[in-house]
């Protein structure tokens, strides 16, 4: 027989000898399980030879392995020591040969060298350290993997409008007849839905970095910028159901602006405000201007944000009841905002749905 390595043997040291002659010796061939979770802790097995799998079921009750057990090697004790059911599975990797102690005979044992009990709890505390590890690796690249998922779900999402224009807008331009102002009206969505997408995967990709990204900003009327995108969204959510109304027309003011960045946020807010009128709605646009600022702020006629998610909602990857939301989208709206020197909030009062509000500095 090859002579056993560290760990268990290590621990008891002189005493070994001993435990062997009260031992019993016991194979197992390869696939065969040697104890299943919940059978009673009757005692423990030292490896020989061969190797043991250690596991469990975890999540949706999925099989995930623990520990890989060589020679020189326990398993079992815990279940002898704490005198509770088996909370995992053993099974033989390979051809293996143990050595079995019995429950009483252990404990026999540790009650009469007490420094072994103090051994094996440093045993014990090395093991757990190591698997605690070996999760914590594995949450942090399954967090990962996650991420990745998230911001691919974010893509497709968040596409889904722009290529249904740009299919309606190629069908109208492409039909037998069409006149040229028609095509022309096409060809100017298309190109229009081709930008805001490319500029919705510029900002996933802003996201990801630090944030303090100071854009180029342009100067610009707010009319100029503002009627343009009305009529657009207007015709975008137009197929929901949802009609935009703007209480106010837009301001004649001065802002500097990044435009995409800028459209890129109101879509947001409009997309989310269509979200969650599923039968249809009104979103009111209004405008406000002081000494510094503009102030632009979207209502719809949705059931309204509850108080308690309030604080939550411009935090990355939070949703609230959308299944095929991401938590990304007001997030990004809030970087936009800052980077534009102003900030975003949202309330909701009785009778009302929910009331985003952004602001943008005025030049002094």
């Amino acid at each position: 027989m090859a002579p056993l390595e560290k760990t268990f043997v290590s621990v008891f040291g002189e005493e070994w000898q001993a435990l062997q002659s009260q031992g019993e010796r016991r194979t197992y061939p390869a696939g065969k399980v040697i104890f299943s979770a919940g059978e009673p802790g009757d005692g423990l097995h030292v490896v020989q030879s061969g190797q043991v799998k250690i596991s469990a079921l975890v999540g949706r009750n999925e099989p995930r392995t623990l520990a890989l057990i060589g020679p020189g090697d326990s398993f079992g004790e815990m279940a002898v020591i704490d005198d509770a059911p088996r909370s995992a599975t053993a099974t033989a990797e390979s051809d293996t040969t143990t050595l079995f102690l019995g429950r009483d005979a252990f404990l026999q044992l540790l009650e009469r060298r007490p420094p072994l009990a103090l051994n094996l709890i440093r045993e014990f505390s090395a093991r757990m350290r190591a698997l605690n590890q070996k999760y914590s690796d594995e949450i942090l690249e399954a967090e990962r993997l996650a991420a990745v998922g998230r911001f691919a779900g974010t893509i497709v999402h968040d596409f889904k409008n722009p290529l249904t224009v740009i299919s309606i807008a190629t069908e109208l331009a492409c039909s037998e007849g069409s006149p040229p102002s028609l095509r022309k009206m096409a060809q100017d969505r298309i190109e229009r839905q081709v930008k805001r997408m490319t500029n919705m995967l510029q900002e996933l990709i802003l996201f990801t970095q630090p944030s303090g990204h100071q854009p180029r900003l342009e100067a610009t009327r707010f009319p100029t910028f503002m009627r343009p995108l009305i009529e657009e969204i207007s015709q975008d959510i137009s197929p929901r159901n949802v009609t935009l109304l703007t209480v106010n027309p837009p301001p004649e003011v001065d802002v500097r602006i990044a435009p995409l960045r800028l459209e890129r946020l109101i879509h947001n807010l409009v997309s989310n405000a269509v979200s969650e009128m599923k039968d249809g709605g009104k979103i009111f646009l209004r405008f406000a201007v002081s000494p510094t600022e503009l102030q632009v702020e979207l209502e719809d006629t949705g059931k309204g944000i509850a108080p308690e998610i309030a604080p939550s909602l411009f935090k990355p990857f939070a949703t609230f009841g959308k299944p095929q939301g991401t938590g990304l989208g007001l997030s990004i709206c809030k970087r936009i905002a800052e980077d534009h020197g102003g900030k975003i909030w949202v309330r909701s009062e009785p009778g009302h749905g929910a009331i985003f509000t952004f602001t943008l500095p005025l030049p002094a």
